[in-house]
């Protein structure tokens, strides 16, 4: 079983950065899927973004392209989000989620296809 633990969050003016780190231990560095998902109060969980052991390349929801960049440390088993360019409207609650093993070429965005959460760490962008 993957346990996964966030860290990172706070609070950060618009415009600014943050990164997230995600330590997923119990992940083999081979057939995994991590993704990293937002909840807003009243919103539901949508995805921010999402990487996978067979393919070369991070995918991102529309709404962070080009400001949020997902990379990985196989050797530490950690995975982070470098949040730039921030919003007020990114404001939320960020969650980290694996799946292990995932056999797909792509990982995915959907909160269903996940079963090892962490417990989430708050990230508010507000003057």
């Amino acid at each position: 079983q993957v346990q996964v633990v966030e860290s990172g969050g706070g609070l950060v003016q618009p415009g600014g950065s943050l990164r997230l780190s995600c330590a997923a231990s119990g992940l083999r560095m081979d057939y995994y899927a991590v993704a990293w998902f937002r909840q807003a109060p009243g919103n539901v969980r949508e995805g921010v973004g999402c990487i996978s052991s067979r393919d070369s390349f991070a995918h991102y929801a529309d709404s962070v392209k080009g400001r949020f960049t997902i990379s990985g440390n196989n050797a530490k088993n950690m995975v982070y989000l470098q949040m730039d360019s921030l919003k007020p409207e990114d404001t939320a609650v960020y969650y980290c989620a694996a799946r292990q093993p995932w056999y797909g070429s792509d990982c995915s965005d959907e909160v269903s296809e996940y079963d090892s959460w962490g417990q989430g760490t708050q990230v508010t962008v507000s003057a």
